[in-house]
């Protein structure tokens, strides 16, 4: 094993868990562990690995991942270039983050900055490598807003190239990362257009409703946008913070659904006098998104639901936490109870949003 590391320049960890890597902190061991700090070395790595017949996942901050109590008979990937570079570009400001940029570092670096476009992004756990693929979005702002190219290797050739953001197929938590170039293409740097001395982009009711913003009050300051940002996260446990007892959890489960209009309405009939309506919000072409968390809850799984190790989050709906010594199959299981109960109730079938690594299909083919 140090051998194999010793001739190339990425590092080589057999038998790693993956509970220790992962925000849900389950997870049996990774085959290998592969660190590549560079483009060079993730080349090196990807060879390596085909060469031996091993199957390559990528890992980044571990906080959008469920990882089989099997583990993960291949090498898992993490890519360690956090280089942010800038330069202007009249009223914008061009900028270049590694792949193995810390996401929540890169928000603060810009606002800091004077960069306006992703304050409403902060406190999101993760690196900026995996925030194009999964299209990272939060109080009415996503990635896909301001990238403009992927830089990225190819697994099969080794190859790095520039993909243009016109290419990578984004949508409401989606990119052809995630989709169709699932098994293709490893992210190494990621290119941004920010607006320098930009207004904050404050349109979400409940951050509005945070910064006591009124109609036509102006927005305030990007740092206090992104303050604001942070304490709705950490009243619904969607920070990193070791003393809270929801921590342990790979964030926001299952994605906002978008449906039929009409579908949206045959929910709201069928909720029962007792509940309030959900939720909803516009998403084009007659389509409507509505609240997972409100389905969620109205389908009988109350914030804190769950006896022994696995649960709700006593501040979210959306949260599976592991509340110690949980295994990756209880969280299946209980993933699996709320995806069945809402399609029962509402006719509505919820999307799980972390990766699931190790498994027997996707997230979809898992839960059933």
């Amino acid at each position: 094993m140090r051998a194999v590391a010793a001739r190339h320049r990425f590092q080589l960890l057999p038998g790693v868990p993956l509970a220790e890597l992962t925000t849900l902190g389950v997870g049996g061991p990774a085959r290998y562990l592969a660190e590549c700090p560079d483009e060079e070395a993730l080349g090196d790595c990807l060879a390596w690995a085909r060469r031996e017949g091993l199957r390559v996942a990528v890992l980044g901050g571990g906080s959008n991942l469920l990882a089989a109590d099997g583990g993960w008979d291949g090498v898992v990937v993490r890519v360690g270039d956090g280089r942010i570079r800038a330069w202007k570009d009249g009223g914008i400001a061009r900028v270049t983050a590694g792949g193995g940029a810390s996401w929540d570092g890169l928000v603060a670096w810009a606002v800091e900055e004077g960069l306006a476009g992703i304050e409403c992004l902060g406190g999101i756990p993760g690196r900026v490598g995996a925030a194009p693929v999964q299209n990272v979005g939060a109080y009415g702002q996503e990635v896909a807003d301001v990238v403009t190219a992927v830089r990225a290797v190819d697994r099969r050739t080794g190859e790095a190239r520039r993909i243009p953001a016109r290419e990578c197929g984004f949508g409401y938590r989606a990119s052809r990362f995630k989709g169709e170039w699932g098994e293709r293409w490893v992210v190494t740097a990621v290119e941004f257009a920010l607006r320098r001395g930009g207004e904050a982009r404050v349109e979400y009711a409940e951050l509005r409703a945070r910064l006591g913003m009124g109609d036509g009050t102006p927005p305030p300051p990007l740092g206090a946008v992104r303050r604001a940002v942070i304490e709705l996260r950490r009243g619904k446990s969607m920070v990193i913070d070791e003393g809270d007892p929801n921590r342990r959890s790979a964030g926001s489960f299952f994605v906002n659904p978008v449906v039929e209009a009409a579908v949206a309405d045959a929910v709201c009939a069928g909720r029962g006098d007792e509940v309030p309506p959900p939720p909803r919000w516009p998403a084009g072409e007659g389509r409507v998104k509505l609240s997972a968390a409100w389905l969620i809850e109205a389908a009988g799984f109350p914030r804190g639901f769950g006896a022994g190790r696995v649960g709700l989050s006593t501040r979210h709906a959306l949260a599976i936490v592991n509340r110690g010594g949980a295994t990756a199959a209880e969280v299946v299981r209980l993933a699996a109870e709320v995806r069945r109960a809402v399609r029962e109730r509402f006719g509505v079938v919820l999307r799980p949003e972390p990766v699931f690594l190790g498994f027997e299909g996707d997230g979809d083919a898992v839960l059933g």
